[in-house]
């Protein structure tokens, strides 16, 4: 499969109680499958600012970023290479509210039942499952590590 180009992505787990939030998506590339509130970078925007922006687009919640697990690149279902942020954090406001044009459902998970999803049910299944090892083994980094941009 020939490559198209580099997505930018960032990637959110929240957390609540000891589960995290998964979306169910209904985008032409991932039809009924299951992610972690995500997206793309908008051309000059803030890593740490788009993760937020996210979050509040698809699940209506106000969250502090935490933690990061990692930054992760593969080659999506559509060719492309994708350079992916994956960051944790809580809750700081808003309520649980998913645009049902983009997101048909969601729900809470225990983070050790994250590996047991069958692959078919994942959107790029194999970072998910990457993601969840890290999030049930606390494999942590400070979010610090990003540099926010001045005047963001």
């Amino acid at each position: 499969m020939a490559q198209n180009g580099i997505v930018l992505v960032v990637s959110v787990s929240i957390f609540k109680d000891g589960e995290v939030l998964m979306i169910k998506e209904n985008k032409p590339s991932a039809m009924n499958k299951w992610n972690f509130p995500s997206g793309r970078i908008e051309s000059g925007e803030d890593i740490l600012y788009a993760a937020r922006r996210e979050v509040k687009e698809e699940t209506g919640f106000d969250v502090e970023l935490t933690t990061t697990t990692g930054i992760y690149n593969f080659i999506s279902s559509a060719g492309n290479q994708v350079v992916l942020f994956h960051f944790t954090g809580e809750v700081t406001g808003g309520s649980l509210d998913i645009k049902e044009d983009e997101i048909i459902d969601c729900k809470w998970v225990n983070m050790s039942d994250l590996v047991n999803f069958d692959n078919e049910e994942l959107r790029d299944a194999g970072v998910i499952k990457q993601i969840g090892n890290s999030l049930v083994n606390k494999s942590f980094y400070s979010v610090n590590i990003f540099n926010q941009q001045l005047g963001k």
